[in-house]
């Protein structure tokens, strides 16, 4: 019988950590997308920023 609990406290207890380190990588994952998705933006808004910014060449008649 001991060895029975044992085993269901190992299995458990390896279960808990699977589930928890599966838990972190996943939530990393999903910060690092939504990283690069706010980075993409910044790096399109400051195209534009930078395209309204420069004056209109003049019109040579």
């Amino acid at each position: 019988m001991k060895k029975f609990i044992t085993a269901a406290v190992v299995l458990l207890g390896t279960s808990v950590a699977g589930i928890l380190t599966w838990r972190k990588v996943e939530s990393d994952r999903i910060r690092n997308d939504l990283w690069s998705e706010a980075e993409r933006v910044s790096a399109e808004q400051d195209v534009s920023a930078a395209k309204q910014a420069q004056p209109a060449p003049a019109a040579h008649v």
